[in-house]
């Protein structure tokens, strides 16, 4: 009977080494909100998507290089206000049908049409899309543009198939026909779990493990759990900066930390009182401790930031002060308040969307603020979709918010923020013809020099007029078993769940 028991657990434990070698458990705090390309931009739902979808160009692994994908090649005519772009013949979406120019160019133009969140990045620059044959595709710009390329590099770019994508409305469900990347979908259960399989009609390498299954979690505090009891092999957004750090000194996972283009900021509704005024604005921008909040909430997970530009990236400059009570008074007393008329304020904050410590932050912030004895603050929340909705509207005067890259370029850290229509977009609402002129002409030039001179007239402008606040860069982390290899954290932010693989 002993024999028979071993002989029958050996069984069971190299059936599941053979298991777990075809599939990876990926857990996570975020969440999926919509897996159309002319709606989606939020991190995670990108983050699926660039898995299962693919554009023009990618980004060569472990890199910030652009390289062609569905495109095999490109050329810029008429001084750069068109481009020519010859598509593979041998990609398909997971149903077999074939991605041709034509099915791009009706996405292309479908996502314009739609207007969703991040169809400025194509609409901003685009004036047409047209595909000349099946394997021929050509943008006309509304003027030449340096950064148009990269712009393609994002989910904005990717084709859907229009046999399941709408053409006059959002797509919410999974897409099932229009899988054209490594992996498909082939189960979605809305905060709850995904499924990705293999996609069989992928053309290129195959995927390291065939099904990855990403398993959603309430907090970081079951999130670590999940690792920690092996019901998970990779936690990936979000740990607890504690958490990760405890991981790393116990030393039972490996643990990962990465450079990361991401920021953090504080958004001013510049329409709304009493963000209306400046002096306000400028001195909230003295009195953040962008310190407390690394040392207390991140545990030096973190580095304070002083431009909207991240650090690292060419043409950052540091613009905005160092912390300073005393001006910050002084700016207060310009705009009429004092220890017995206290400028009173709501901050916001959303408390799951960027993990669990966006209340720590909120705290911190709070406290920095009032230690200038002329400042009272009230903090409330909403959960993603309706804080989305509140911005949007101009409900909220002060709110926090965070950015991944779209492309890697600094006018993707400024034209989206402080040119007229993005600001729409993110809720500041800011508005300044100067600002918008040294936005269009800087994307004009293609020497580095040149363009660098415009960021730094734009980030300093910035600091004027603070319709945002940098407080921190992020450093992006990840935990997994000691088994789990492939894992790695890039420069874009892309998690390439397709490179994971057990050994």
């Amino acid at each position: 009977m002993r024999k028979l028991l071993l002989i029958v657990t050996v069984i069971l434990m190299i059936s599941f080494a053979f298991a777990a070698k075809d599939t990876i458990v990926v857990g996570t705090t975020d969440k999926i909100n919509i897996l159309d390309p002319a709606k989606a931009y939020d991190y995670f739902s990108s983050n699926i998507m660039q898995n299962v979808m693919v554009g023009l160009v990618n980004y060569k692994v472990g890199t910030s290089e652009l390289v062609p994908e569905l495109a095999t090649g490109w050329e810029a005519k008429e001084g750069g206000k068109v481009y020519i772009f010859h598509i593979r013949k041998d990609a398909r979406f997971n149903n077999g049908d074939p991605i041709t120019a034509p099915v791009i160019a009706w996405s292309l133009n479908r996502t314009m049409k739609l207007n969703g969140d991040p169809a400025f990045l194509l609409t901003d620059v685009v004036e047409k899309v047209e595909a000349l044959d099946d394997y021929t595709l050509k943008f006309t710009l509304k003027k030449p543009d340096v950064t148009f390329v990269s712009r393609l590099g994002y989910t904005v770019g990717y084709p859907v198939n229009p046999k399941e994508y709408p053409a006059d409305s959002f797509f919410n469900d999974a897409p099932m026909k229009s899988c054209s990347g490594p992996y498909q979908i082939t189960e979605w259960v809305r905060d709850v779990k995904i499924v990705l399989e293999e996609n069989p009609y992928w053309y290129g390498p195959k995927p390291k493990t065939k099904r990855i299954v990403i398993l959603f979690y309430e907090d970081a505090a079951t999130l670590r759990l999940a690792l920690e009891n092996g019901e998970i092999d990779v936690a990936y957004r979000h740990l607890d900066p504690r958490d990760f750090l405890d991981l790393k000194n116990l030393g039972m996972v490996k643990t990962y930390e990465g450079a990361s283009p991401q920021i953090r900021y504080i958004v001013f509704n510049v329409k709304k009182a009493p963000f209306n005024n400046v002096y306000v604005r400028r001195a909230i921008a003295y009195a953040v401790d962008r310190q407390r909040i690394i040392d207390n909430v991140f545990v030096g997970l973190a580095k304070p930031l002083y431009s909207m530009v991240p650090m690292g990236m060419w043409s950052h400059k540091d613009v905005f002060p160092e912390r300073d009570l005393s001006k910050a008074r002084q700016l207060l007393q310009k705009a009429g308040y004092s220890k017995s008329n206290p400028l009173k304020i709501t901050l916001w904050y959303t408390p799951t969307h960027y993990g669990t410590t966006e209340a720590d932050v909120a705290q911190v912030l709070k406290e920095s603020l009032e230690e200038t004895g002329m400042i009272k603050v009230d903090i409330k929340y909403a959960e993603w979709s309706t804080y989305v909705d509140y911005f949007l509207n101009g409900t909220m005067g002060m709110f926090l918010l965070g950015w991944y890259p779209d492309y890697i370029d600094p006018d993707d850290y400024t034209a989206p923020f402080l040119g007229t229509e993005g600001a729409k977009s993110l809720g500041s609402f800011y508005s300044d013809p100067q600002m918008d002129e040294w936005l269009e002409e800087a994307r004009t030039y293609t020497d580095m020099n040149k363009r660098t001179e415009f960021y730094y007239k734009i980030q300093e402008k910035l600091a004027e007029d603070v319709p945002y606040l940098p407080l921190w860069q992020g450093v992006a982390t990840a935990a997994a078993q000691p088994y789990v290899k492939g894992l790695i954290l890039e420069p874009t932010q892309i998690f390439r769940y397709y490179l994971l693989y057990s050994k």
